[in-house]
């Protein structure tokens, strides 16, 4: 017979709401990209994303793609950490270091893997065609303020 509550409603065991805990992942909860097994991160491991509608016009400008992941709202493209130095990505960009994703309650997708085991994205190409299609000048380009 089971045990209902003053309620009427049938409390939960103490396995299910351990399980349901793990299984819960709060908004603000980050979640780091996985590379596939059998590749290789010898540069670490960090991302730049785009907004989804940016990102399939940027993957055909790019000589070697890595791993791509997306969702329904954003491209990321994994690149070796430190992939920021010296510049500032153009917006909409967004760079993650660590290849964190922050507020995702599913992480994205694999949407592309190289035939290789490394996983990165050229960082200058990437950077260059995100600087093309968004009018952003590149840092290095742009005229020196005293």
């Amino acid at each position: 017979m089971a045990v209902r509550a003053a309620s009427g409603i049938r409390p939960l065991g103490l396995d299910t709401m351990v399980r349901l805990q793990r299984e819960r992942r709060s908004p603000g909860t980050p979640r780091r990209l996985a590379v596939p097994d059998g590749m290789t991160i010898p540069l670490g491991c960090d991302a730049v994303a785009v907004p989804a509608e940016l990102g399939q016009q940027v993957l055909p400008r790019l000589p070697r793609v890595g791993c791509v992941y997306a969702d329904e709202v954003r491209w990321w493209w994994i690149v070796p950490s430190d992939s920021d130095y010296a510049l500032e990505w153009p917006a909409p960009a967004w760079y993650a270091t660590g290849a964190v994703v922050p507020d995702a309650p599913v992480l994205p997708g694999l949407i592309y893997r190289p035939d290789d085991t490394v996983p990165y994205t050229p960082p200058i190409p990437l950077y260059l065609a995100l600087c093309r299609l968004t009018n952003t000048t590149p840092t290095w380009s742009r005229s020196v303020t005293a």
